[in-house]
């Protein structure tokens, strides 16, 4: 059972890692208009990434002020995505593996 938490934790934090880099690539690409928001698959994606990842990167939006137009909160999110991985892998997934087995 604690190896299927642990296994749980780092797959969500794996997916939200991949959804911030996935809406940043998408933004880009509508930003350099490599794609468009009339294209209805695009859109939706979009939508559903921006969804998925705002309440996790507008917090650090409200914080961290765009540098010359770039929006670096999601670098800043992602890296505090890989500590939080690191801290519960060397702290806390021991003890779940060892309380539940």
């Amino acid at each position: 059972m604690g190896e299927a938490i642990v296994w749980l934790v780092n797959a969500v934090i794996t997916l939200m890692v991949w959804a911030i880099i996935g809406s940043a690539i998408l933004s880009w690409l509508f930003a350099f208009d490599v794609i468009n928001h009339r294209n209805r698959f695009v859109n939706q994606l979009a939508t559903f990434l921006d969804t998925v990842t705002r309440p996790i990167l507008e917090p650090f939006r409200r914080i961290i002020p765009p540098l010359g137009g770039i929006d670096i909160s999601p670098i800043v999110v992602l890296l505090l995505l890989q500590f939080v991985r690191i801290l519960f892998n060397n702290m806390a997934a021991p003890s779940l593996i060892m309380l539940l087995g």
